[in-house]
């Protein structure tokens, strides 16, 4: 009897498993630098915009697009969505010239409208937050070298890298496909959301509107900075998720800073909604 008890237990949660399986939500984060700022002028290298990139930047796309996306969502923020709509109208009807945009180097058209236009979607969704702030209003506290070093070997590594996009000898798509490959977003992701957590006992330098001191905790300075980055984190996955209730994607795909993606990458492994998708399960295989 007992055996059939536990036989009948093991067939229960092998069908639960499978069908909450089954039930959820994918969703791929997508990490990208935010490309107007990389281009340099009179650098044609770090210019998205050249033919030469272009063919960089198409080469990176077709392999997100095997992922065949059926919700894009950008780093915009959602009052800006009319907007957003409305170029990215014209944008479907080959009736946008994004090198007249102030921003038209940016992730938003070059990566985000590629891929929609690509995959036959009618809209491209903006679920970013207002918060966050400058890394550097930590400058002081007990244990801030181990912060100060960390950062210097992470400048390292990035300008490393830019170095190479201006000699031309690291083409964007190989520089797109670095930024999703996890020892670089948890390089990131131990800078911003882990090593502060260790810096005790000091104040925030000039920091932003975005930081309310009033309730900041100068003993936990640290983990206050982290406090910050986190709650930006968490209103972007609120915007997320709450568009798929909305919307009832199956295949979600999140373009978005390269900072972000290790935060909330650990949000969405905790969330038993979603299934994370890797983005090298398509930007390794040509």
């Amino acid at each position: 009897m007992r055996s059939k008890l536990l036989l009948s237990l093991v067939f229960i949660l092998l069908y639960c498993q499978a069908y909450s399986q089954s039930d959820k939500t994918k969703i791929l984060l997508l990490g990208s630098d935010h490309l107007f700022q990389v281009y340099q002028e009179g650098n044609p290298e770090t210019d998205v915009l050249t033919h030469e990139n272009q063919v960089e930047i198409q080469a990176f796309t077709s392999s997100v697009e095997q992922y065949h996306p059926d919700m894009i969502m950008i780093e915009s923020l959602p009052e800006a969505q009319a907007e957003v709509d409305s170029l990215y109208a014209l944008y479907r009807q080959d009736k946008l010239d994004v090198s007249s945009l102030e921003y038209g180097r940016s992730e938003v058209y070059q990566l985000a409208f590629r891929i929609g236009k690509s995959q036959g979607l009618d809209e491209i969704v903006c679920v970013n937050s207002k918060g966050g702030t400058s890394q550097n209003i930590l400058d002081n506290g007990d244990n801030i070298e181990l912060y100060q070093n960390e950062t210097t070997e992470f400048r390292k590594v990035v300008g490393a890298k830019y170095a190479a996009l201006r000699e031309g000898t690291l083409p964007f798509n190989e520089y797109l496909t670095f930024l999703n490959q996890p020892e670089a977003y948890n390089m990131i992701y131990h800078l911003r959301y882990l090593t502060p957590a260790r810096v005790t006992n000091g104040t925030f330098t000039n920091p932003d509107e975005m930081v309310d001191t009033a309730f900041i905790d100068p003993h936990y300075i640290g983990a206050e900075l982290i406090s910050v980055f986190k709650n930006r984190d968490y209103k972007i996955y609120s915007n997320i998720v709450t568009n798929q209730l909305r919307k009832k994607p199956e295949r979600m795909l999140l373009i978005i800073g390269v900072g972000h993606i290790g935060s909330l990458k650990s949000i969405f492994r905790d969330d038993p909604a979603y299934e994370l998708v890797d983005a090298n399960e398509y930007l390794m295989k040509n």
